[in-house]
């Protein structure tokens, strides 16, 4: 999974969409970018097509300008970032499963430089507590 996928920003960039558009004033992403200080409107189309965030130095501003409430701000980025979260843990696991299951219950010369024995005991949940 590359990192891009990993990484969430849905939430917030359906937020922002929702705001600009249904504003009374009907900002073009180009006049959203501006009002920011960025010089063109790419940076509020990367971020209303979830491929980044806004930078946390910027949410007064945004909240400002869209009228939106700084509740609902962390709210999106919240789960934004629970999501990534998720995503994060979620691929770790698969990838320990694949690379287990792969290797036989042994790591390969090439990643290790020489071959060690991995216990055959599946690694535990994240969930789960050793005792």
């Amino acid at each position: 999974m590359s990192e891009q996928k990993k990484r969430c920003f849905s939430h917030i960039a359906k937020l922002i969409r929702e705001k600009r558009v249904n504003h009374p004033k009907n900002y073009s992403q180009s006049e959203l970018s501006q009002m920011l200080g960025y010089k063109n409107g790419q940076f509020i189309s990367n971020v209303e097509r979830a491929l980044c965030n806004i930078p946390l130095k910027m949410l007064p501003k945004v909240s400002q300008i869209l009228e939106i409430t700084p509740t609902d701000l962390k709210q999106a980025m919240l789960e934004d970032h629970q999501q990534t979260l998720e995503n994060y843990l979620n691929y770790s696991q698969e990838a320990t499963v694949t690379s287990y299951s792969n290797s036989g219950g042994q790591s390969s010369e090439e990643e290790t430089g020489s071959t060690t024995t991995v216990s055959q005991v599946p690694p535990m949940p994240l969930a789960a507590k050793a005792y």
